[in-house]
């Protein structure tokens, strides 16, 4: 965090999302503020509190994608969330302490997958040991019932050549090893334990939208409760996987981690709760939109700062970083309550796209989609390029369907190019050709028909 500046967060971002300046000077500044917060003194760091940011703008012109990169690009516990799936208490709908629950599990993930990381090469060096173990077992003393044996010696006997047969098996599971490291034995069949979590989890309230409370009986008796096991046939390949996970599961101290999932969640965490422009408002025809204002009221402390309970303790909310987002073409921000509309100071509004923005979301991100059809085509031995007259024709197309129809922003290109490249696509595994060229004409000659059917079919009832 200490090198990533302000100006190095927008610089990042801009690889994967054109235009948005302010939105993105907005987030840049808010993530850096976590940064400067956390070398403040501890008696003044909590009362540095997160400035919340509320994104205003329409569908599909980088909102959630702004805060999904940032949180990639720091690696920070992120979660999205939709306001309309939250009803207020005593309504069928998701409780609003789940969105804090949610994140806490997504940064318990992170902090294991971190904590399993450091280990693995030690959890491969178990694995495949208890691979040899498995391939070639020791003998099993077998002792004899005969009281006349018993009586001579001959159990003593047996032991001597139980013990010559061992150093014959560690010597020759000394050579599997090296055979299994080499990976000649990769395609060997063989069978370990795996756990059974097949119906180890117990749904109650099934169907009246309150998933949170399906209950993992491991998560309430803990170790008192001896895990179900079942055997299964697979490849030493994939047993060596299996038994490295299992073995790293081993290794890493999971109090630690929740320990530490929690914190970095109280103080690192983001939740985007997007459609917030949807509760807003009252309703006074009652249905299913009812509860709009109320679940506002109930949101309303998770982001002033509570203590949210969850199966891992107590989490509290006051530093986690609020980001909400909603187009606001029905309501106006002013339609949310007062309360909520305070605990988001910062406003941000987000333009529509241009024709201009649409060329370079084109071929300018590093996950643009002309790249993406080219890397698809490509796994068919097709090489696909666009000319440049054809990508003015492309954002053409794509800008003026959003005005005549529904505005859906980028995601219009995605209609679009599935439209334009439709027949090659079906006709790819086929075709002899293998160097294809999109130019102005083929675009024209495979969008211009579509453009017309949409702009006639507002006309037809």
């Amino acid at each position: 965090m200490k090198d990533l500046t302000p100006k190095s967060i927008v610089k990042e971002l801009d690889k994967y999302i054109i235009g948005q300046k302010e939105a993105k000077k907005a987030v840049a500044i808010a993530l850096r503020n976590r940064y400067r917060r956390s070398l403040l003194p501890d008696e003044f760091k909590d009362e540095v509190k997160p400035k919340n940011i509320l994104m205003i703008g329409p569908t599909g012109v980088g909102k959630t994608e702004i805060a999904r990169r940032l949180s990639k690009l720091v690696d920070i516990p992120f979660v999205k969330v939709e306001a309309t799936k939250f009803t207020e208490v005593g309504y069928v709908g998701r409780d609003v302490d789940s969105m804090v629950r949610d994140l806490v599990e997504e940064s318990i993930r992170m902090i294991k997958a971190k904590k399993i990381e450091q280990v693995y090469e030690k959890s491969k060096e178990l694995a495949n040991d208890k691979i040899v173990e498995i391939m070639l077992p020791f003998p099993s003393r077998k002792r004899s019932n005969n009281p006349i044996e018993m009586l001579f010696g001959t159990v003593e006997e047996k032991d001597h050549l139980v013990e010559e047969e061992n150093e014959n098996v560690k010597i020759k599971r000394k050579e599997l090893k090296e055979r299994l490291l080499k990976g000649e034995l990769d395609n060997e069949i063989i069978e370990i334990q795996v756990e059974d979590t097949h119906n180890s989890t117990i749904e109650l309230f099934s169907g009246l939208g309150m998933e949170e409370y399906n209950i993992n009986m491991g998560d309430i008796f803990g170790d008192l409760l001896p895990k179900k096991m079942k055997k299964k046939k697979v490849t030493v390949k994939e047993a060596k996987r299996i038994i490295s996970n299992q073995e790293a599961q081993k290794l890493i101290d999971m109090d630690e981690v929740i320990e530490l999932g929690i914190k970095q969640a109280e103080e690192n965490g983001m939740i985007f709760i997007d459609e917030i422009d949807k509760i807003a408002g009252k309703s006074y025809s009652g249905g299913p939109d009812v509860s709009r204002e109320g679940v506002q009221r109930d949101i309303l402390p998770i982001i002033e700062g509570t203590t949210v309970m969850t199966k891992y303790g107590p989490v509290k909310t006051d530093h986690i970083l609020f980001i909400a987002a909603g187009a606001f073409h029905v309501s106006k921000v002013g339609d949310l309550i007062p309360e909520i509309q305070g605990r988001f100071p910062i406003r941000v509004e987000l333009e529509s796209l241009t024709e201009d923005n649409f060329k370079e979301i084109l071929v300018k991100p590093k996950n643009a989609i002309t790249k993406q059809y080219k890397y698809l085509l490509g796994a068919e031995g097709i090489n696909l390029e666009f000319t440049e007259d054809a990508i003015d024709a492309i954002a053409k197309v794509a800008y003026i369907s959003n005005e005549q129809t529904e505005n859906i922003g980028a995601r219009r290109l995605q209609t679009v190019m599935e439209k334009l490249l439709e027949d090659i696509s079906f006709e790819a595994p086929d075709l002899d050709v293998k160097e294809i060229v999109i130019d102005k004409d083929y675009v024209n000659k495979k969008l211009m028909a579509y453009i017309y059917e949409k702009d006639i079919s507002k006309y037809i009832l």
